[in-house]
């Protein structure tokens, strides 16, 4: 049987775990970028600023930046491809920032095969805001939102001034924005043959 032409891609469905409304995207991503590739990505897709450490969970396999302490067990993300951790896998995690614990549930929701090469991922659809950087996990951002709702609370001003505004538009989603995050990111030398 002749193998299919063209670039495979995964279109992946990334959701924010413990946050309502759901804060999630839908992005189209080539196989041949390398995991660490993929972590550039699902920044730029959420609208984090890549300040703090973080980790994918595939099956029974982490992968990571290998950096200090990080467990024994862990791959290193920059010598695996998207195809080679993610095949067979219908889901897996993506946590970022291991002091606030924001996880993300991410389904591989199907194959694409492409008749070119994407240059970048792309971002098909999504809803609602990320949470701004060190907001403390999913309390934290309640808290956060309940304080710049309300004038009379006791740290409305701490975050009106940490923040800079006095209102933070948790259901805002501008997709055209997260598809030029996603095109600035820079294109990387791979050692793995075809790969980012």
């Amino acid at each position: 049987m002749p193998t299919p032409s063209g670039q495979l891609s995964y279109q992946l469905r990334i959701e924010l775990d413990e946050v309502a409304p759901a804060v999630w995207r839908r992005i189209l991503v080539p196989t041949n970028v390398r995991m660490s590739k993929l972590h550039d990505i699902l920044q730029g897709t959420m609208g984090w600023t890549d300040s703090h450490m973080h980790a994918f969970e595939v099956g029974d396999a982490r992968y990571g930046t290998c950096f200090d302490d990080f467990p024994e067990d862990e791959i290193d993300e920059q010598q695996v491809t998207v195809l080679e951790a993610l095949q067979g896998h219908a889901h897996f995690v993506y946590e970022y920032d291991f002091g606030d614990c924001w996880s993300h549930t991410i389904k591989v929701e199907d194959e694409i095969r492409t008749p070119k090469s994407l240059r970048f991922a792309v971002c098909l659809a999504g809803e609602n805001a990320c949470p701004p950087e060190d907001s403390g996990g999913s309390g934290g951002y309640e808290r956060m939102l309940e304080a710049l709702s309300d004038p009379n609370n006791e740290n409305h001003d701490t975050y009106v001034h940490w923040i800079g505004r006095d209102t933070f538009d948790r259901t805002a989603f501008d997709i055209v924005a997260v598809n030029v995050a996603l095109q600035s990111i820079p294109q990387r030398t791979s050692r793995v043959s075809n790969a980012w």
